[in-house]
């Protein structure tokens, strides 16, 4: 087990982390989450098999890439996804 640390871009909310939260720990091979979202950093528990890569690639296409890889349609991925963060948020 080991855990990687990644900041993002677009972090803006709780809709956002709840967004980031559901779909990271949806992944095979991730334990835990814990996000920091005035830092937009992430700290992800997974398993030794679970590559840096399919992380990164899963939070860019979430609307959330690494800090600094952002371009536009990322950007406007990542409103749709605090906006869905917010709803799934409200129902729970």
């Amino acid at each position: 087990m080991r855990t990687e640390s990644i900041i993002v871009d677009n972090l803006k909310c709780g809709g956002c982390a709840n967004t980031i939260s559901k779909n990271i720990k949806a992944l095979d091979g991730v334990n835990d989450i814990q996000i920091e979202l005035e830092k937009s950093e992430l700290t992800i528990e997974c398993e030794d098999a679970l590559d840096r890569e399919t992380l990164l690639n899963k939070l860019s296409k979430l609307g959330y890439p690494e800090q600094g890889t952002s371009n536009f349609v990322q950007k406007a991925t990542s409103y749709v996804s605090c906006m869905v963060g917010r709803m799934s948020d409200k129902e729970a």
